[in-house]
Formats: C-alpha cells, sequence, structure tokens
C-alpha cells in the first residue's frame, strides 16, 4: 500500500514504522509526513505524541479525532522546507494537505514550525499560508477609454459590459 503522505514509497517502509512507534522521524519534513499519515489513519494519539510538550496541553483531542475520521485524506504537497538538518534543533516545513469535508475539496496550506528536544523532533505551531495578491498586468481601461481589443467602441459598450 502506497504511503498516505504522498512520498511515493509503501507505507511500511515510510511512515508505518514511526506510527507503529517503531522508528523515529530524522526531520522536521519526516514528522509532517508521518503525521499527515497519523490523521489520514485516525491516530490522534501519534498526533499529541508528536506535538511540541509545552503547548500539546492546548490540543483539543477529540477535535482532532473528528477532523481524521470525517475526512478523506487526499494527499499531502510538501511546498518548501527550511532548517531541519543534523546540526539544527528548529526546522520549517511549508505543506499543502488536500482531503475533502462534508463534500467539499479543501486545500489546508500551512507553515510549520518544528523543534528538537533531546534528540526527538516536534511540531511546535504554524501558519495558514494566504494566497498571493493578484496583480494586475496590464493598465486597468476605464469605461469611456477604447476597448483594447481595436473594435473602435468604448470599452464600456464593448467588452466593460460583461
Amino acid at each position: 500500500m502506497q504511503c498516505h503522505c504522498s512520498s511515493g514509497r509503501d507505507f511500511e517502509a515510510c511512515c508505518g514504522p514511526f506510527l507503529a512507534g517503531e522508528a523515529t522521524p530524522d526531520s522536521p519534513e519526516a514528522l509532517m509526513r508521518s503525521r499527515y499519515s497519523a490523521y489520514a489513519t485516525e491516530n490522534v494519539d501519534y498526533v499529541l505524541a508528536t506535538h511540541d510538550p509545552d503547548t500539546v496541553g492546548e490540543v483539543d483531542r477529540e477535535g482532532a479525532l473528528a477532523w481524521a475520521r470525517d475526512s478523506v485524506w487526499e494527499g499531502l504537497e510538501i511546498v518548501d522546507t527550511a532548517g531541519g538538518g543534523p546540526g539544527d534543533d528548529e526546522g520549517e516545513v511549508e505543506f499543502i494537505a488536500r482531503y475533502q469535508s462534508e463534500g467539499h475539496s479543501v486545500a489546508h496550506h500551512e507553515r510549520s514550525r518544528f523543534r528538537r528536544i533531546e534528540g526527538r523532533w516536534y511540531y511546535l505551531d504554524g501558519d495558514m499560508v494566504k494566497p498571493k495578491p493578484v496583480v494586475r498586468s496590464m493598465p486597468k481601461v476605464g469605461r469611456n477609454e477604447p476597448c483594447p481589443c481595436g473594435s473602435g467602441k468604448k470599452y464600456m459598450k464593448c467588452h466593460g459590459s460583461a
């Protein structure tokens, strides 16, 4: 079976050992992938066990379990990583988690922070990534200016009325 985290690897060779407690992730990215797989398999105990010890008490276990149970998990995309190497105690992972909720497609885009405590990585917190604003590539055409299509009509009477 392919791993839920979209790594392309078999679950038993990817996130399975982490969720079973047989191994620990060696990087923030590996931890992020395993946490996604934990949600996909409704293993909320793993999610809580890999949450930063200082803030895990703030996590709503029942809410997390309901989210895991009521969602159809479709895949994880790792957008970017920073830090989290062998000599680092902090790291970041930007990801997009895709799932279905109540019949709607959702793309949860987050930049998460992780920290290493006594050799183990923990999820600290994250910020939602907002879409970039749309930037107009051409100057705005006024309603009384000639239509850029070349018809000779005013923009409002041509393509501006749509």
